[in-house]
C-alpha cells in the first residue's frame, strides 16, 4: 500500500476514538459479531475498483458541480457513530445523538442569528423544504408558493406534491428575482410564501432578501430562505454590498434551510430546516404507539416528518462544529471565503480572454459560469460541449448548465435578437468550493486553455 500520511494519521485517530467507545460498553457480556475475512476482502477490493468509475470529487482539479470533501473529522465520527448505528427519530434510538442533534442545530440557528428556533436535520434540502412548505400550507391554505424561475426545482415538486398554486418569478440579468415582478404577482394573486433563494444552484445568485421584506410589510406573506448552497457564506467577509444585505436580512425571515452536506464539510445526507418561531412544533404533534416511552423529552420525531435517520449524520456535524466553530473571521469561515476568492480569481482570467464571453454579472458567490463564443447561442453550446469533454480528457472536471442567453451582455451572439432573449444555451459552470482552489487556479487555467485551444483548432481543421 502506497504510504499515506494523512491517511495513517487519520486511521490511528479513528481507532483510538473507537476504542474508547467500544471501552464504554465492555461490561456487557462478549457478543459474537460478523467478521470480514476473505471473502469480503474480496469484494471490498472489487468495490474499490469500480469506484475508480467516479470523478475524483475531493481533488482541486474537480471543478465541477458542488461536490465538496467532507472533512476527516466529520468521517471519522460519522464512521465511529456507525458502529451503534443510532437512529434520532426517538430517544429509544439515539439519546446521545439526539442530544448532539439539538446542539448542532442550535449552532446552526446562531450563526443565522436566531436565538430561539425549531428545526432538526433531514435527509438533504429536498425534504427541507418539504417541511418549509408543508408549514406553509397548514398556516395559510390555498394560497400560492413563488420563487424565482431560478430557484431550485424542488420547489416546484414540492408544490404539486402538497397541492399548493406555485408560479415562478422571472429573475433579472444577474439570475436574481425580479422584484417588479413579484409585486406584480402580489397584487394579482394571493401569495402565502415567497422563497427567496440565497445562492441559486446553476449560477449561485442571491436573490435580494432586504428588499423582499420590504414587499412583506405591505403584501403579509411568509419568507421561506432556501439557502441550502449558499447559507454558510453568512459568514463570508468578501461578500459583494448587494448579497451581504440579503445575508444580513436572514433574521427576519421565517424559515430557513441549509446542508451542511455542501458547504459544512459534512457527508450525505445532512440538510437541516429551521423555523424562527419555535411555537410551530404544535402542527408537528403526534403519537406513537411504540417509539416515545422511554422520556418525556421531546423528540426529534416530533417535530420531523421524517421517521428514521440516521444519529451518524449529527455525530459528525457536532464533532465538525467543535473543532471548526462558526465564528466570522475562524478557520471555517476563511475557507468560505478562499472559495469565493478562487472564483473571482478564475473570472479575471476568463472576463480577460476574447474566446470566452462572460455574464453581465460577476460571480455572487463561488459559481461562475462562461460560454465560448460563436456565431449564435447553438455553435456556443456545441463548443461548450466539446471543451468540457477535452477538458475531462485533460484531467480537469468542469460541470454544464443551460441557462438563458440573456445572462449574457447584448452582442455577445452577432444574430442575437430580442425575441431570443430567453433562448437557452449550454454554458461552462464551475463552483470553487474548495478553499484549495485559489491555490490551484493557474493550472485549473492552464489546463482550461489546452482544452479550449485543442477544440478550437479541430473547429479549424474541420471548417477547411
Amino acid at each position: 500500500m502506497t504510504h499515506n500520511p494523512q491517511r495513517d494519521e487519520f486511521l490511528r485517530v479513528f481507532t483510538e476514538a473507537q476504542a474508547k467507545l467500544d471501552a464504554g460498553f465492555s461490561r456487557l457480556p462478549p457478543s459474537p459479531s460478523p467478521a470480514l475475512g476473505e471473502d469480503a476482502a474480496a469484494i471490498l477490493d472489487a468495490a474499490a475498483e469500480r469506484l475508480h468509475d467516479n470523478d475524483p470529487y475531493a481533488h482541486p482539479l474537480y471543478a465541477g458541480q458542488m461536490l465538496k470533501p467532507p472533512h476527516p473529522i466529520a468521517r471519522a465520527a460519522y464512521a465511529m457513530a456507525m458502529s451503534l448505528n443510532p437512529n434520532n427519530h426517538a430517544l429509544d434510538g439515539g439519546r446521545a445523538s439526539s442530544a448532539m442533534e439539538f446542539e448542532a442545530v442550535a449552532a446552526l440557528a446562531k450563526m443565522f442569528g436566531w436565538s430561539q428556533h425549531l428545526g432538526h436535520l433531514s435527509s438533504g434540502g429536498t425534504f427541507a423544504n418539504l417541511e418549509a412548505l408543508w408549514i406553509a400550507r397548514q398556516l395559510h391554505p390555498g394560497r400560492a408558493v413563488v420563487a424565482s424561475d431560478q430557484a431550485h426545482y424542488t420547489h416546484t415538486r414540492i408544490s404539486g406534491v402538497l397541492g399548493i398554486p406555485f408560479t415562478a418569478i422571472r429573475t433579472d440579468d444577474s439570475g436574481r428575482m425580479d422584484l417588479s415582478e413579484l409585486e406584480h404577482v402580489l397584487k394579482m394573486q394571493d401569495v402565502g410564501t415567497v422563497v427567496a433563494t440565497l445562492g441559486t444552484t446553476a449560477l449561485g445568485a442571491v436573490d435580494p432578501l432586504d428588499r423582499i421584506l420590504e414587499l412583506q410589510a405591505r403584501h403579509k406573506f411568509r419568507i421561506h430562505v432556501d439557502a441550502a448552497y449558499g447559507g454558510y457564506f453568512t459568514l463570508a467577509r468578501n461578500l459583494g454590498p448587494a448579497a451581504r444585505a440579503a445575508f444580513d436580512a436572514i433574521p427576519h425571515a421565517d424559515s430557513l434551510v441549509v446542508d451542511p452536506h455542501k458547504h459544512g464539510l459534512q457527508p450525505y445526507g445532512c440538510g437541516c430546516i429551521l423555523f424562527r418561531d419555535p411555537t410551530l412544533g404544535r402542527f408537528y404533534k403526534h403519537d406513537s404507539p411504540f417509539t416515545y416511552f422511554t422520556s418525556k423529552d421531546l423528540h426529534l420525531g416530533e417535530i420531523s416528518l421524517e421517521c428514521s435517520r440516521a444519529g451518524a449524520s449529527a455525530v459528525a456535524l457536532w464533532a465538525t462544529q467543535k473543532l471548526l466553530p462558526y465564528e466570522v473571521g475562524g478557520e471555517f469561515a476563511l475557507g468560505l471565503e478562499t472559495g469565493r476568492e478562487a472564483a473571482l480569481a478564475m473570472h479575471r482570467k476568463l472576463a480577460a480572454d476574447p474566446r470566452f464571453a462572460m455574464p453581465i454579472a460577476a460571480p455572487q458567490l463561488d459559481i461562475l459560469f462562461w460560454v465560448p463564443r460563436g456565431q449564435t447561442p447553438e455553435e456556443s453550446s456545441a463548443y461548450s460541449q466539446a471543451i468540457f469533454d477535452e477538458a475531462r480528457r485533460g484531467d480537469l472536471y468542469l460541470a454544464l448548465a443551460k441557462l438563458p442567453a440573456r445572462f449574457f451582455p447584448q452582442g455577445t451572439w452577432p444574430t442575437q435578437v430580442e425575441s431570443e432573449l430567453d433562448r437557452p444555451v449550454t454554458c461552462l459552470r464551475s463552483v470553487m468550493m474548495k478553499p484549495e482552489h485559489l491555490a490551484w487556479v493557474d493550472e485549473i487555467w492552464q489546463r482550461l486553455d489546452t482544452a479550449t485551444a485543442v477544440v478550437l483548432i479541430k473547429k479549424d481543421v474541420n471548417s477547411r
